[in-house]
Parts: structure tokens; C-alpha cells; sequence
């Protein structure tokens, strides 16, 4: 499966209707960004089972801004609606698919419990 572009209007839509959805906040300036974009574009061709979103921060500077998306490229993972995983800079192959397999792995009713327990 290829990537999609979200945009501000379909962000919630796509988590909502996902298991799980990798968001690449990227820019046509950015140089690790095109660097990231084949290996990020080769993983979702490997993971039909998983949504490869890309959000243009020049576009959409507002969905970038509630993201509190700093630097770029930022990949973030979201299982069950939840924000399991975001970290800026180009990953490897080795790299996302390590990311990959552990936001598979994750129990989200223990994430749930564990985040119940954090102070507010």
C-alpha cells in the first residue's frame, strides 16, 4: 500500500479508522526529508496492515503546529488513537522497521494502565 497525504481535515479521520497509522511530517525543502521519503514509501509497500500518512508542513502549518512539530522529518506512531511513538530525524531501514515491530508488539491496555498511573 502507498503512502496517503492527511491533511488538518482528515488527521482524526485517519486515526479513527486505522489500527495503526505512522504520520511523516516532512517538507519538499528538507533535505532528510526527501532522503527518508523511499525508505518511509518502501516500508508501507511492505506493511499493507498499517496506514503510512505524510503530512506537508508547509501546507498544513497548522496541523503541523497542534503536533508541536519542532524539526523535521518527525515520525510519529499512533495505535488505537494513541500517540505510542515520535521522534524527529531520518530513520534507517534497519531503524523504522525495528519501530515498526515494537508498536505492533505493544499491549495497548497495558500502555493504557501504565498512563493511568502517571500524574496529571
Amino acid at each position: 500500500m502507498a503512502t496517503i497525504d492527511v491533511t488538518e481535515q482528515s488527521f482524526a479521520k485517519t486515526l479513527e479508522n486505522n489500527d495503526i497509522v505512522f504520520v511523516d511530517f516532512w517538507a519538499a525543502w528538507c533535505g532528510p526529508c526527501r532522503t527518508f521519503a523511499p525508505t518511509y514509501g518502501a516500508a508501507a509497500e511492505r506493511h499493507p496492515d498499517i496506514t503510512f500518512a505524510k503530512v506537508d508542513t508547509e501546507a498544513e502549518q497548522a496541523l503541523a503546529a497542534a503536533a508541536s512539530i519542532r524539526s523535521i522529518p518527525t515520525l510519529m506512531a499512533f495505535k488505537d488513537k494513541t500517540l505510542v511513538f515520535s521522534q524527529p530525524g531520518a530513520l534507517n531501514a534497519t531503524g523504522l522497521e525495528e519501530i515498526i515491530q515494537e508498536v505492533k508488539k505493544l499491549d495497548m491496555d497495558k500502555v493504557r494502565a501504565d498512563a493511568a498511573q502517571q500524574p496529571a
